[in-house]
């Protein structure tokens, strides 16, 4: 049984989602790695929210070229030791242009992170409303609803992502890519949300608000919705890495966003060259963007161990 659906009991006792809130926190926190990646999540978070202040205290724009910290003589290699890391520059600089390394690891993390949480309000929106759609009406309405699931889903996502980000010139970038990756990834949750919601139609509290005359929209926002918040709660936090990685490789590949927009997958394509060179200038955004992963990964899994914890498994 998951903790949604342990009542709170006694005198005094806190609502349910009081409860709920209470819990969850208790054992993200109690537990050691929980605490590292909801604070390594909190910092990115915060870095991506203060962007312009971070870099204004660090002295330079993301765009601002500083001749002065390359070598020209060296092929535009950063002048002293670790990528030109120094009191003036916190991470070093880029190789050949001497553009502030820090301003544009905190300018990327606020794109990587806002395509991320704004593609995944897109995908948890959608597909929790087909998936609810769908387990509670059946008949030809979850026949078509799924059909429409797996059609998407037999799509080769990332290669019509490409298609469609190359062929899309004149227009917002980060728009564009957050409605892209919005479109293919809403199936996933919608199948689980239908698994739910198929389950709960037949209730007994469901019956009851049936038969007391609630309509199919009361019944769905004040009994099926409350009743799938945990699953819903805990794949989305799954999902955010993935649309992370998802923008870092799209624009790894150039068909994201374009300079002199920053994002952490352009700059690590643009470091490729300068592995060697320059190692620092691919370890920096590497660095940012595994934590980002890996906290968000940590994160979603223990959520899900907390408000889900039958979910994916037999």
């Amino acid at each position: 049984m998951s903790i949604l659906d342990a009542p709170a009991t006694g005198p005094g006792s806190p609502s349910p989602p009081d409860a709920l809130r209470r819990t969850t926190w208790r054992r993200l926190w109690g537990d050691r790695g929980s605490r590292t990646a909801l604070v390594a999540a909190a910092l990115l978070i915060l870095i991506a929210l203060t962007a312009p202040l971070l870099s204004r205290l660090g002295g330079w724009s993301p765009t601002a070229f500083d001749a002065d910290a390359i070598d020209p003589y060296l092929g535009g290699l950063p002048h002293g030791a670790l990528g030109g890391i120094s009191a003036e520059h916190w991470l070093g600089v880029e190789p050949v242009t001497g553009r502030d390394l820090f301003a544009r690891v905190v300018h990327g993390a606020q794109v990587s992170l806002l395509i991320a949480f704004a593609a995944t309000a897109i995908v948890v929106a959608t597909g929790t409303a087909a998936g609810i759609a769908a387990g509670y009406f059946g008949g030809r309405v979850d026949t078509v609803l799924s059909r429409l699931m797996d059609l998407t889903m037999s799509f080769p996502s990332l290669i019509f992502m490409i298609a469609m980000m190359s062929v899309a010139q004149d227009v917002n970038r980060v728009v564009l890519m957050t409605v892209v990756i919005g479109v293919f990834g809403w199936p996933g949750i919608a199948r689980v949300v239908r698994a739910e919601a198929l389950s709960l139609r037949h209730r007994e509290f469901v019956e009851a608000a049936r038969a007391c005359g609630s309509g199919p929209w009361r019944i769905l926002t004040r009994q099926v919705l409350p009743n799938i918040s945990g699953p819903v709660i805990a794949y989305t936090t799954l999902l955010i890495p993935g649309m992370i990685s998802t923008e870092a490789a799209l624009s790894f590949l150039g068909v994201g966003v374009r300079p002199p927009t920053p994002s952490w997958g352009q700059m690590i394509a643009e470091a490729v060259a300068y592995y060697e060179t320059d190692p620092m200038y691919f370890i920096v955004p590497s660095v940012f963007l595994f934590v980002a992963v890996l906290a968000f990964t940590v994160l979603g899994d223990a959520l899900r161990d907390i408000l889900d914890p039958q979910g994916g498994r037999p």
